[in-house]
């Protein structure tokens, strides 16, 4: 009996440690893609906001215009300023809707 309670002890130990690496293995997976994605999204947004400026220069320049496109240089700058005024936004007609 002893033997049965034994190896019992050692399977479910031994399971707890499988169940456990499979768990960090899909955790930092899944992390990992995360990451990917957030910079493939960041770049394909980097590419667009140029592809959007050279268009503007270009009308500007068809124009006469003398003055180009100015973009912020801190594009996260502006990002996380634009999530900030949602949420204020977001404050303001939660309050509005009460």
């Amino acid at each position: 009996m002893e033997d049965r309670v034994l190896r019992a002890f050692f399977f479910g130990r031994a399971l707890a440690e499988v169940l456990n690496e499979k768990v960090e293995e899909s955790v930092t997976n899944a992390l990992s893609e995360l990451g990917k994605f957030d910079a493939e999204q960041r770049e394909r947004l980097r590419q667009l906001i140029e592809e959007v400026r050279e268009r503007a220069d270009r009308e500007a320049a068809k124009g006469n215009a003398t003055t180009k496109v100015d973009f912020p240089d801190d594009l996260q700058e502006t990002i996380d300023e634009l999530r900030a005024e949602i949420a204020r936004l977001r404050a303001e007609l939660k309050n509005y809707r009460t």
